[in-house]
């Protein structure tokens, strides 16, 4: 049964459906939040739209649902013309399940406009939908095709982005890939990139995980599952990157790097490295997760936005490769008071 929704999300997600696995959903029932599953088939017994629902707490406004990356909906073509009945049948049972747990939203993330427009279809009468004031996860991610031999992807690379590498290596950058931190050794590494993240959310100005997060992550997610690759240089390690295994998709999920030694570009032979071994262990896609391609309204330029940097980074692996695009997080409100004083709290928090 396990591997059916294996399969199913794979198929169905265009970022290969990590956030609706097991794994992320064992992940997140360590780290103290109850996970919810639903399913709705249809009359053939084959699965038409399924989902992990976590529940998250907020001070004062309560309990909401987040459904990362889904529901996860079907592509099959003979489902285009799926009985909505079935659909409504789902979101029937989502929004039950959120008022027997005294939720106050439901918040969504459809991994494209065709089913956003079918969730708004689908919602019982009366239950208003609405564009939330934050995305969880990236509205565009860059997915890059590695079933290509090592040569092709590196051809089509950027110019300065293979240079980086090879001056990398020249350099004498090393690069390891920890996958089971129960020794002493790994636990040393483990505690470098615990390190190199709180150096990097300071010098960003970004809001890092707790360090039980990342704990929690290592303990629960199997090895062949999440790696961290560390970068060494002169005997310090200077960068960190977490990349998961799902199926046919690797995905870089956290990364981290010193203040020192920046002129050895030790981040792109992490990703380097980890491409290679995405490949070698059969995945067909890599990942690079959030980017950031078009202007942001309240900056006076690309160059100066917070994403002018990290973007340039990544698509210089693609610079061909069009982004994936996503609609965003959206809420479907049950309790329209708490909801309300959700989004004054937002606007009032320094």
């Amino acid at each position: 049964m396990e591997k059916i929704f294996f399969d199913f999300i794979q198929q169905n997600s265009p970022d290969g459906g990590f956030l609706q696995s097991v794994y992320w959903w064992k992940f997140q029932e360590s780290y103290g939040r109850k996970t919810f599953e639903l399913e709705e088939k249809d009359e053939n017994g084959d699965t038409l739209i399924y989902a992990y629902v976590i529940a998250h707490t907020l001070p004062v406004v309560g309990d909401y649902f987040y459904v990362p990356r889904g529901p996860v909906l079907s592509r099959n073509t003979k489902h285009k013309t799926r009985n909505t009945s079935r659909t409504q049948n789902f979101f029937s049972d989502l929004i039950k399940l959120a008022k027997e747990n005294s939720i106050g939203w439901v918040r969504v993330e459809p991994n494209n406009v065709e089913e956003l427009r079918l969730i708004k279809e689908s919602l019982p009468n009366g239950l208003k939908i609405k564009k939330s004031p934050v995305d969880v996860q990236p509205r565009e991610i860059l997915v890059l095709d590695i079933s290509k031999s090592e040569e092709e992807i590196l051809a089509g690379m950027k110019q300065k982005t293979r240079y980086n590498i090879k001056l990398s290596q020249k350099r004498g950058v090393s690069v390891k890939a920890i996958s089971n931190l129960k020794s002493q050794i790994s636990n040393l590494y483990f505690e470098e990139f615990l390190r190199l993240v709180k150096i990097t959310s300071k010098r960003d100005k970004i809001t890092a995980h707790p360090e039980n997060y990342y704990c929690k992550m290592f303990e629960t997610i199997p090895p062949e599952i999440l790696k961290l690759y560390v970068a060494e240089y002169e005997g310090k390690i200077i960068a960190a990157n977490l990349v998961s295994f799902f199926g046919k998709t690797a995905t870089y999920m956290h990364g981290a790097s010193d203040n020192k030694h920046r002129d050895v570009m030790a981040p792109y032979l992490l990703q380097w490295q980890a491409i290679q071994d995405a490949k070698a262990a059969g995945c067909e896609r890599y990942d690079f997760g959030g980017v950031k391609t078009e202007k942001i309204p309240n900056f006076k330029s690309q160059i100066s936005n917070p994403w002018s940097g990290i973007t340039k980074f990544k698509t210089g692996f693609a610079p061909e490769k069009k982004p994936v695009e996503f609609p965003g997080c959206w809420d479907i409100i049950l309790s329209p008071s708490r909801y309300c004083l959700y989004k004054i709290l937002r606007k009032i928090k320094p």
